[in-house]
């Protein structure tokens, strides 16, 4: 099956009577140079077990079942099904799932596999972080990230301590693992051209743990409370969580109770986490 182009795409689009969901965050890619440039930067190989999520109209699915990969593809909306299984028909290793992937039964999905799974996507823009949140915390079989997402979102999701952009799931992403920016996509390669740029965000999981927490839940609940009260120093932002306790704490965790939460890294969270238990 050849990569599809803006002129396959609007031929099909118009044919199944398709307009992309503003409220499913659509935009589907038309470029076959950008869906070859993903597939690149995600590895993916001859044999490897792919997920996608939103494959839309699957120009991206056939760029990844070129690969000799396994792909299975969960699409949310019913109504480019059609659309979809005509432009995956014949293509070995393509499994098409109807389903959302923030409630989807994951193990089931995903079974196991010897070297894991790889999560290749462009994600629907208007649930992108809730669902690489997901993804993090509920697959462990996935072992490696490489989606698309609007371009604030990904620096977001790879930002480090102290700019602006670092928020509670940049702790959360660098708990699970390393993430990095690896490219930024232009609104023109997709039908219809979104009003932001967007970026190519790459996660590798880490083999275990950074950073040693009694759980991820304490961890991450501390976190939330510290970033929501960003303005605030960490000796009133904790104190939902913590209480009377918030200075001993912080003094026992070696951290500046004068401290905001976007000055600490993962490793001074888990020190505030070890030291509330």
């Amino acid at each position: 099956m050849p990569l599809l182009t803006p002129a396959t795409i609007t031929e099909l689009v118009e044919r199944h009577g398709l307009r992309p969901s503003r409220a499913l965050g659509q935009n589907f890619l038309a470029d076959p140079n950008t869906a070859r440039r993903i597939v690149r930067l995600a590895a993916v190989e001859p044999g490897d077990h792919v997920v996608e999520i939103g494959p839309g109209i699957g120009s991206l699915t056939v760029a990844l079942a070129d690969t000799g990969a396994s792909v299975t593809a969960l699409e949310l909306d019913r109504h480019v099904l059609p659309a979809l299984a005509e432009v995956v028909a014949g293509l070995p290793g393509v499994h098409v799932v109807q389903g959302d992937a923030l409630s989807a039964d994951l193990d089931a999905l995903l079974p196991a596999q010897p070297e894991g799974w790889k999560l290749v996507a462009n994600l629907p823009y208007n649930v992108a972080t809730p669902i690489v949140a997901r993804f993090l915390e509920d697959a462990p079989m996935v072992r490696s990230l490489l989606f698309m997402v609007q371009r604030e979102v990904g620096e977001r999701l790879a930002a480090s301590p102290g700019g602006r952009e670092y928020g509670a799931i940049s702790v959360k992403v660098a708990f699970y693992g390393r993430a990095q920016i690896v490219g930024l996509v232009p609104p023109t390669v997709f039908l219809p051209p979104p009003k932001v740029e967007s970026a190519l965000v790459r996660i590798v999981r880490h083999d275990a743990p950074p950073v040693d927490v009694p759980s991820p839940a304490a961890l991450f609940g501390l976190v939330r409370a510290g970033f929501g009260q960003r303005r605030k120093m960490l000796r009133r932002a904790l104190q939902t969580q913590l209480g009377d306790r918030t200075l001993g704490v912080l003094e026992a965790a070696g951290v500046d109770p004068r401290a905001r939460a976007e000055a600490l890294d993962l490793e001074a969270w888990a020190a505030i986490t070890r030291a509330a238990a």
